[in-house]
């Protein structure tokens, strides 16, 4: 049986997926990680735990951790991150900029692209770098 918690795509697999699709895959994972972190981070209320789950996946807050991660990636990453960064989106949402919802874009393009090719590691590390300070945001 296929294991979809742990996959292991070549390269030439995930370079035939879109740069949306992704995003699409990514999108998830980095939610996934965020409800983690915000759960392992304390008791809230399930309202409270919404809340602050929609205030770090919202493409203003994923573009500030973009920003963050770029000096991190290497150049195969960095490929990643552009790819999505600069695919062509047909419509963006309100509380965000043009800007902000392409880098978005690319940050969930790079975890997907991660993801799929198995490199778990990679992506925590990526997202605890990125996320040790949040907290006190």
């Amino acid at each position: 049986m296929k294991n979809y918690f742990s996959l292991s795509m070549q390269p030439r697999e995930i370079n035939q997926i879109s740069a949306l699709g992704l995003a699409h895959c990514g999108d998830a994972v980095f939610e996934l990680l965020v409800r983690s972190w915000l759960c392992d981070s304390g008791k809230l209320t399930t309202k409270q735990l919404h809340r602050a789950t929609v205030s770090y996946v919202c493409a203003p807050a994923q573009a500030a951790r973009a920003d963050r991660m770029l000096p991190l990636l290497t150049q195969d990453e960095l490929a990643q991150y552009k790819r999505g960064r600069n695919a062509h989106v047909h419509m963006i949402p309100k509380n965000a900029t043009h800007e902000q919802y392409s880098k978005a874009t690319g940050l969930e393009c790079l975890f997907g692209a991660l993801y799929l090719s198995g490199k778990l590691e990679r992506i925590n590390e990526l997202f605890v770098l990125t996320m040790e300070d949040s907290h006190a945001d």
